[in-house]
């Protein structure tokens, strides 16, 4: 383990990887919301030109339930 020594080059070394493991997660953060953010665009753009079914279980009782989810865009011809 590395002293707290001000002076200590081995310290700063530390620091430095620290900032730059810092900056690689804040990059793969900024990406995975940027892929994100381009999947739910494409997802909503599909529901305002068409109607669609999401049927999911209840995790208590075991029920289907059914959300159906329409825009009130006019299709066009």
């Amino acid at each position: 383990m590395a002293s707290r020594d001000e002076g200590s080059p081995v310290v700063e070394v530390n620091t430095e990887q620290a900032m730059q493991q810092v900056n690689r997660r804040l990059n793969m953060l900024d990406e995975r919301l940027d892929n994100m953010d381009s999947i739910l665009t494409a997802l909503v753009e599909r529901i305002m030109h068409q109607p669609v079914t999401l049927e999911v279980s209840c995790p208590k009782c075991g029920q289907a339930i059914q959300v159906n989810i329409t825009s009130n865009v006019r299709l066009k011809a």
